[in-house]
């Protein structure tokens, strides 16, 4: 069973900081980064889950992107 993030500095957030600073290869990640991108995923993730109801479909696909 994995174990729940108890961080209570990065909340929960969806996004892996170590993978995020890993994919930036030219620039240093502010700790405000984070959040703001955990934000708009989350705000994508909405978007898409809507636009798959609204086809009649309970899985969202890369196209609900």
């Amino acid at each position: 069973m994995a174990k729940k993030n108890t961080n209570k500095k990065t909340g929960d957030l969806i996004i892996s900081k170590s993978r995020t600073k890993a994919a930036v290869k030219k620039s240093n990640v502010s700790s405000d980064f984070y959040g703001a991108l955990d934000a708009t995923v989350r705000k994508m993730i909405t978007v898409a889950e809507s636009r798959a109801e609204a086809n009649g479909r309970k899985t969202l696909r890369p196209q609900d992107l």
